[in-house]
């Protein structure tokens, strides 16, 4: 089993950045595929983007790439979220999410933290 724990979110204006961290308790963080999730008020909950246990980035939401940046630290045990060019549509709660497959589909996500509110003002 693994814990997940957000952090990086706040306040940033319209065209600014953010870099999002999660960290994994265990030993085994660097077993999962890792992917960040955002869901906005009313919204349904939306991936925006993955990476392979070894690093490599699996996808990302066509909404955010060019902006958005994946990777992660298996070292630090944990998973980053660079988010550039923000926007105020972007506005949401931002998750991390570990799955046992290797390539995990959207609902193959077995664990996750309890998120960071990312607010984008215009």
């Amino acid at each position: 089993q693994v814990q997940l724990a957000e952090s990086g979110g706040g306040l940033v204006q319209a065209g600014g950045s953010l870099r999002l961290s999660c960290a994994a308790s265990g030993r085994t963080f660097s077993h999962y595929a890792m992917g960040w999730f955002r869901q906005a008020p009313g919204k349904e909950r939306e991936a925006v983007a993955a990476i392979s246990y070894i690093g490599i980035p699996l996808s990302y939401a066509d909404s955010v790439k060019g902006r958005f940046s994946i990777s992660r630290d298996n070292a630090k045990h944990t998973l980053y979220l660079q988010m550039n060019n923000l926007k105020p549509e972007e506005t949401a709660v931002y998750y991390c999410a570990a799955s046992k497959w290797t390539t995990p589909k959207e609902n193959e996500y077995d664990y996750w933290g309890q998120g960071t509110q990312v607010t984008v003002s215009s």
